[in-house]
């Protein structure tokens, strides 16, 4: 029989969060709507989903997530100056905005908008939260079974999660 009550892979956790920096400025949090994710499938950085495995629905813990296990080391030279003509026309650019692109060599990666200046667009490969120790405050409000088609995609649906 399995355990529906603790976060473990392939198991749909609704959580309420708090994110801050090692100033307790808060970065993030739920409001309201808990967020869904779906554990063991890289969905949240890995040293939060580390610390709610096996974790119930109701426990409450607070986690320092170091860089290398949250949105990685800040990797100095990663930024470059690109021009706006790059970007598909009408796009709306903005500073901290993910976006995908790929590389010469057809790999397709992540990459965040700096700024925004005139015809010049400074983009880069670090997350806006590289380098940086993260604080969580998290509450457990629910732990269910996936379904098929959640883990077929590898992610939750529904209610705080993905919606198609």
């Amino acid at each position: 029989m399995t355990d529906n009550t603790t976060a473990t892979s392939g198991k749909v956790v609704q959580i309420h969060y708090k994110l801050s920096d090692d100033d307790g400025t808060v970065l993030d949090q739920s409001s309201g709507t808990p967020m869904a994710y779906l554990h063991g499938h890289g969905n949240i950085v890995p040293g939060l989903e580390n610390a709610l495995e096996g974790k119930s629905a109701g426990e409450q813990i607070q986690v320092v997530v170091e860089p290398g296990e949250g949105y990685g080391e800040f990797i100095e030279d990663a930024a470059e100056s690109v021009h706006r003509n790059d970007f598909p026309k009408g796009m709306e650019l903005q500073a901290g905005m993910p976006f995908r692109a790929q590389t010469s060599s057809g790999e397709v990666v992540v990459l965040w908008i700096e700024s925004v200046k005139g015809a010049r667009v400074t983009v880069t490969r670090n997350h806006p939260l590289a380098g940086k120790r993260l604080h969580f405050d998290v509450t457990i409000e629910s732990v269910r079974d996936a379904s098929e088609e959640e883990i077929a995609h590898g992610h939750a649906h529904g209610d705080g999660g993905h919606h198609h």
